[in-house]
This record gives C-alpha cells, structure tokens and sequence, in this order.
C-alpha cells in the first residue's frame, strides 16, 4: 500500500518534517516523488525498520550491503 508523508510519519511515530529531513540526508525509507507529492511503499518502510531493529542499546548497526 502506496502512503502519504503525512501518513507515513503517524505510522512511524515522527513527524512528516523528519521524513522531509531523512530524505534530503537520503538516510530515511525509500520513497516516490510524483509531481510535488511523496508517497511511501508500506513494505519499504518495513524493510527501512526491520534494517534498524536492535535487542539492545549496545547492539551495532550491520554494515550496509
């Protein structure tokens, strides 16, 4: 399912300006620009978080493939 920013970021937990500011840094979940409207692929988003879960606050990330 295709979401907005708007609804990508209450899904998330943070704000859609967060979004706007992973994008630029391109550090966020993959995205879609289509005209002036960016809309999130839910299973991108869930790759994007699955990628940063961790058990414990001293795990480190895994290297990027």
């Amino acid at each position: 399912m295709k979401r907005s920013e708007t609804d990508t970021a209450a899904r998330m937990g943070v704000r859609p300006k967060t979004l706007a500011n992973w994008r630029s840094l391109g550090t966020g979940p993959a995205f879609f620009k289509l005209g002036n409207r960016v809309v999130y692929d839910d299973a991108d988003v869930d790759a994007w978080l699955a990628a940063r879960k961790r058990s414990s606050t001293s795990d480190q990330p895994r290297p990027a493939a």
